[in-house]
């Protein structure tokens, strides 16, 4: 068995690399066409993989050791490496030590190995490192290397920005009951939209923050609208913000347009693909937006329930081997003229304390759409946007109640509430 090469001799090897590739740039002529120089080029990236892995290596030595002062109590690791590695003080340093230091820890070994392979660069195994981090918490049992595997195969196959939207996939396959969801809806707490900002131009800036369904909607929606349009035959001049921007315009003119009347417009066209069992028990798995600009967005199964009650929100639903189960079947859809009779009926959310107008709310299924709940007025009740989430998250039940006065929904406002009525509709059901 040939023994490892000493320190010694690496280092006169790579004395020699260095030499090698000084000026190779006067050796290219010789490379042959039909592919050659993309071959030189993947040899020389591999190097580079090979330095990346070396100097990681060197950086944990260093640190193991307590050897990155240089005779400096006040220099850091991340100064030590800018010292010692010119081409890091254009970026890179910090990167660099965290993974190192990163790799010390049992846990981060599969990611150090794909380091040492060369399959991942420093800067994508600092986010796989980061990634693996923030998800280990949410995770099922056994379900870390499973995680970080999906994690390093993104990465190398993607770079850093694969590996960050991968998550949500990872976690509604892999993460504890209900953490896709409840990640979402903490996100949807941070739906925001600024107050104008002139500059004295005749312009104004906003800024929008959206959580994932809320983008999915908007960019649904937005994309027939920001198309370009040619004008007699010539070109759209306009650019993509433009488009973008006269869009959204012309959605809030059509609201406007619309006033107390129900709107002739749908207010989104989004399929959304999700597995039949995942919907129903509401707690694993995700939908899957396709088509268009959001295609492959995952949303978690509240989320998709409660977008269901739109609609012009259509789900397909996908049996275990994935045939199509039900096409958002036309029965679920609240027609305009049933819409004007909740407005009657309600007079806006039917939501204990609030008053939001009518115009402000959905139509909602009391006995969820999932759940086959019919759509007619007895199953029907008025929810603003607010309120219309609150019900799906904290899964509340409604019932229209009848007497000589009228009609009107009356709620409860248990937790779980929802679930019990579900309970007590299987026990009453026929064996």
């Amino acid at each position: 068995m040939e023994a490892s090469p000493g320190l010694e001799q690496r280092r006169e090897h790579i004395a020699a690399a260095r030499e090698l590739l000084t000026g190779i740039a006067d050796s290219l002529w010789q490379v042959p066409g039909s592919g050659g120089l993309g071959e030189l080029l993947g040899e020389v990236d591999a190097l580079s993989a090979s330095c990346d892995a070396a100097r990681v290596a060197i950086v944990s030595e260093a640190i193991e050791r307590g050897d990155t002062s240089d005779g400096s109590a006040a220099m850091t690791v991340t100064q030590w490496v800018r010292h010692h590695a010119p081409s890091t003080r254009a970026g890179g340093a910090g990167q660099l030590v965290a993974v190192a230091v990163a790799f010390a820890k049992p846990c981060n070994q599969p990611i150090k190995e794909a380091v040492d392979a060369g399959r991942l660069p420093v800067r994508s195994a600092a986010v796989v490192v980061a990634e693996a981090d923030r998800l280990r918490p949410a995770l099922a049992d056994g379900a870390e290397p499973h995680v970080l595997e999906g994690l390093i195969d993104m990465a190398a196959e993607h770079g850093p920005r694969g590996c960050r939207l991968v998550r949500p996939a990872l976690l509604a396959r892999y993460g504890q009951d209900g953490e896709l969801q409840l990640q979402q809806d903490v996100a949807r707490r941070f739906v925001a939209l600024s107050q104008p900002v002139e500059d004295g131009t005749g312009t104004a800036e906003y800024r929008l923050v959206l959580d994932v369904a809320g983008k999915a909607v908007l960019e649904a929606a937005l994309g027939p609208l920001s198309s370009p349009r040619p004008v007699d035959g010539e070109r759209d001049l306009r650019g993509s913000e433009q488009r973008r921007g006269e869009a959204l315009l012309a959605l809030v003119g059509r609201a406007v347009a619309a006033g107390e009347g129900v709107g002739p417009h749908t207010k989104t066209q989004l399929i959304v693909t999700m597995d039949w069992d995942a919907l129903a028990s509401g707690v694993r798995g995700a939908g899957i937006v396709i088509g268009g600009p959001e295609s492959g967005t995952m949303l978690a199964p509240g989320t998709v329930r409660r977008l269901a009650c739109n609609a012009s929100v259509v789900p397909l639903v996908l049996g275990s081997a994935g045939e199509v189960l039900d096409q958002g079947r036309a029965v679920r859809f609240f027609t305009p003229a049933q819409t004007r009779r909740l407005w009657l009926r309600d007079g806006g959310c039917t939501y204990p304390g609030c008053s939001m107008p009518p115009h402000w709310t959905d139509a909602h299924h009391l006995l969820h759409w999932a759940d086959f709940g019919s759509s007619d007025l007895g199953n029907a009740a008025l929810l603003c946007e607010r309120h219309h989430t609150t019900v799906h998250s904290r899964r509340l039940a409604g019932r229209v109640v009848r007497d000589d006065a009228g009609e009107w929904v009356e709620w409860d406002l248990t937790l779980g509430s929802y679930d019990q009525l579900l309970a007590q509709r299987a026990a009453q059901e026929p064996a």
